[in-house]
């Protein structure tokens, strides 16, 4: 199953303490302070890794404790650092305080880093004391501890246009036939539970990062079905395609009625969503005459709607043209 929240307790390293120590050579009857400082503790960082997509992925533990900084030695040797902790996220995780509620950091593209909690500092050590005055000083100092917070991390996905529709619309088997991503296709509700990108690439300089948003049912908003777990990733994406089943089975609602459906969804959950860019597609063309289904649907949705079949291939050059002249309007508009 999709994880997308997840909520971990991280602690940095304490810093190692400093070390009281005197030279002792023969022949050099008053040594001196000779005690090295004591080394960093690490700190933790939370990095974004396009190879993820899930914290499932991430194989994220419950809680977490960097390395601490060794003490000091004696010969003016420092202790040492702690090397820090990199825990890896997929891009889209946005980092929380789970008291407060604000977002600390967005790790919105791959390679985004955030230190989320530092080490501490290394103790001095006796030899950091010793002055013209203050040549056999005794004293060190401990290190400092690391910092700790509990964070809630919660996943949304990054892309660049979402696939939105009730449940067997055909996004599924639309991204499989533009893309290298393979989702699993049946013929029965949800069977998308996971959100799946695919990169489609138009020639050999456009190319967009396309959602498999699971299937909405009325009430969505409300939490029905698949629920706020994946509206929230579609407010992640630029443009919506909008698919809409030409020849639905009986007892299903009919193209301009799914279509309201999803809309009132959409608007129900946020204005924001509603607002977004919107291509409307009416799928498996192939099945039936659609000609009264076509001029139904864009008089409800009052666009142009692209006719497609994922099957034979049809219209989805046309789909896909729009669509990047969407996004490359909202790069300049």
């Amino acid at each position: 199953m999709f994880q997308d929240v997840a909520e971990v307790s991280v602690r940095g390293g304490d810093g190692g303490a400093g070390c009281v120590s005197f030279r002792r050579e023969k022949y050099i009857p008053k040594g001196g302070p000779d005690g090295g400082d004591g080394g960093h503790g690490a700190s933790i960082i939370f990095l974004a890794d396009a190879q993820l997509t899930t914290f499932s992925d991430s194989k994220l533990l419950p809680e977490y404790q960097a390395p601490n900084g060794r003490p000091g030695e004696g010969g003016n040797r420092t202790g040492r650092s702690g090397v820090d902790l990199i825990l890896r996220v997929p891009p889209g995780t946005i980092i929380k305080d789970p008291e407060l509620g604000h977002a600390l950091k967005d790790l919105k593209h791959d390679g985004d880093r955030v230190v989320i909690v530092r080490g501490g500092k290394g103790g001095r050590g006796n030899a950091s004391f010793a002055s013209s005055t203050r040549q056999v000083p005794r004293q060190c100092t401990p290190g400092t501890p690391g910092e700790e917070r509990r964070v809630l991390l919660e996943l949304s996905l990054v892309a660049d246009v979402g696939l939105v529709g009730l449940p067997n619309a055909g996004k599924s088997t639309l991204l499989s036939r533009i893309s290298a991503a393979r989702p699993k296709i049946a013929d029965y509700p949800f069977t998308t539970l996971s959100p799946h990108l695919g990169v489609v690439r138009l020639d050999h300089a456009r190319s967009m990062v396309v959602a498999d948003i699971p299937g909405l049912i009325e009430g969505a908003s409300d939490g029905a079905g698949l629920g706020h777990q994946f509206l929230k990733h579609v407010e992640r994406t630029r443009v919506l395609v909008h698919l809409v089943e030409a020849c639905p089975p009986d007892g299903s609602p009919e193209p301009d009625q799914a279509y309201r459906i999803i809309r009132e969804e959409l608007r129900a959950f946020s204005t924001k969503l509603a607002e977004k860019l919107e291509v409307v597609a009416l799928t498996k063309i192939d099945a039936g005459p659609v000609d009264s289904v076509l001029k139904s649907l864009r008089d409800e949705s009052e666009k142009d709607v692209y006719p497609i079949s994922s099957v034979t291939g049809r219209g989805l050059k046309e789909l896909l043209e729009r669509v990047a002249r969407e996004l490359h309007a909202e790069d300049h508009g």
